[in-house]
C-alpha cells in the first residue's frame, strides 16, 4: 500500500479514506466509515462480524480493502491489529475492569460513557492543540451546534466568552441564522458541532464559512463526517450510548478541554479576564448569597 508509512500505518491509512471517502461507493463508504469509527473492533473481529455491524456485504470489505491498495482484508486488518498492540491497554485490561459487574442499566451507562471518555481523549490530542491554534490565531470566534449538540456549544461558548468576550455563539434564535451567517469574514473561526444524524443547519454554517474564507473547526462524531471533511481542524467525539439518544459527555469533556488550552495559552491576560467576569456577575448579583461559592 502506497500511503502507509512505516512509523504510523494507521495515520496513513486514515487519512487515505478521508483524502478518497467523497468518490466511494455508498457500500465502500459504509465499511470505510465503521473502520474509522471503531479501530480496535476491526482489530480483534471477524470480517463477518464487522461486515453485519456496518451493514455492508463481505465482498464489499474485500473490495473495499483492494481498492484501498492492500492485496486483501487481512492486510489491511493487519493495520489494525498493529495499532492495537501498540495502543496503551488491550481487550483483557478492559475486560478486567468489568469484572464484577451487575450489568444494570446505571452501571451500563457509566461504563459507556468512560469508554467514551477514554476514546476521545486518546484519539484528539493533536486535534485540541490545532483547534487552539486556530482560535487563537482568529481575530472572531463562532461558535454553533443545534438540538443535541447545542449543550457542547454553548459550554464551549460560556467558557471561552469568560476570558474573550468577543465570542458570538450562532443560534439562528428567531430565525436569524442566515442573517448571522452573512457578518462572517474571512480569517475569522468558526467552530460547529454536531453528530449523526447532523442537523441541517450545522451544515449551513459549515458551508457558510468555507464561502466566506473562514477557518473550520468541527466537533463531531467521525473523522469522515460531512463537518469533519471539510474542516481545517476535526475533532472526533465518541457519542456511544445505550439510551435511544447520543451521549454528549464526552463532547463536553472536549469542549473543556480546549478552553483550559486556550486558558493556558493566553497567560495572565486570561486569568485578569475571568477574574473581572466573575467580579462583575457577583457585583450584578448572577450568583446567589451562601455560605458557599455557586457558580
Amino acid at each position: 500500500m502506497q500511503a502507509a508509512t512505516p512509523h504510523d500505518p494507521h495515520a496513513a491509512l486514515m487519512a487515505l479514506i478521508k483524502a478518497r471517502y467523497a468518490e466511494l461507493s455508498p457500500q465502500f463508504q459504509a465499511g470505510a466509515r465503521y473502520l474509522v469509527d471503531h479501530p480496535d473492533e476491526v482489530a480483534v473481529s471477524s470480517m463477518r462480524s464487522i461486515a453485519t455491524r456496518a451493514q455492508v456485504q463481505s465482498a464489499a470489505l474485500v473490495r473495499l480493502a483492494q481498492q484501498l491498495g492492500f492485496a486483501g482484508w487481512p492486510e489491511l486488518k493487519a493495520i489494525f491489529v498493529e495499532r492495537l498492540r501498540a495502543g496503551p491497554g488491550g481487550y483483557a485490561e478492559k475486560a478486567g475492569a468489568l469484572a464484577g459487574k451487575d450489568g444494570n442499566l446505571v452501571t451500563e451507562v457509566f461504563t459507556v460513557q468512560q469508554r467514551n471518555l477514554a476514546a476521545t481523549e486518546s484519539a484528539n490530542h493533536a486535534a485540541l492543540d490545532a483547534a487552539a491554534t486556530l482560535l487563537q490565531a482568529a481575530p472572531r470566534v463562532h461558535v454553533a451546534g443545534f438540538r443535541a449538540a447545542h449543550p457542547i456549544a454553548y459550554t464551549l461558548h460560556y467558557l471561552y466568552r469568560l476570558l474573550r468576550p468577543s465570542v458570538q455563539l450562532l443560534s439562528g434564535q428567531g430565525g436569524t441564522l442566515e442573517m448571522d451567517l452573512r457578518a462572517l469574514q474571512a480569517g475569522e473561526a468558526v467552530v460547529v458541532i454536531s453528530f449523526a444524524p447532523y442537523s441541517s443547519e450545522a451544515l449551513l454554517v459549515a458551508q457558510a464559512a468555507r464561502q466566506a474564507g473562514c477557518q473550520l473547526i468541527a466537533i463531531s462524531d467521525s473523522a469522515i463526517s460531512p463537518l469533519a471533511l471539510q474542516a481545517d481542524a476535526s475533532i472526533v467525539i465518541a457519542v456511544d450510548s445505550p439510551s435511544f439518544f447520543p451521549s454528549i459527555v464526552a463532547g463536553i469533556a472536549a469542549v473543556e478541554s480546549l478552553a483550559e488550552l486556550l486558558v493556558a495559552r493566553a497567560g495572565p491576560g486570561a486569568v485578569q479576564a475571568i477574574g473581572a467576569a466573575e467580579k462583575q456577575l457577583r457585583t450584578l448579583g448572577a450568583y446567589a448569597n451562601t455560605s458557599n461559592d455557586v457558580n
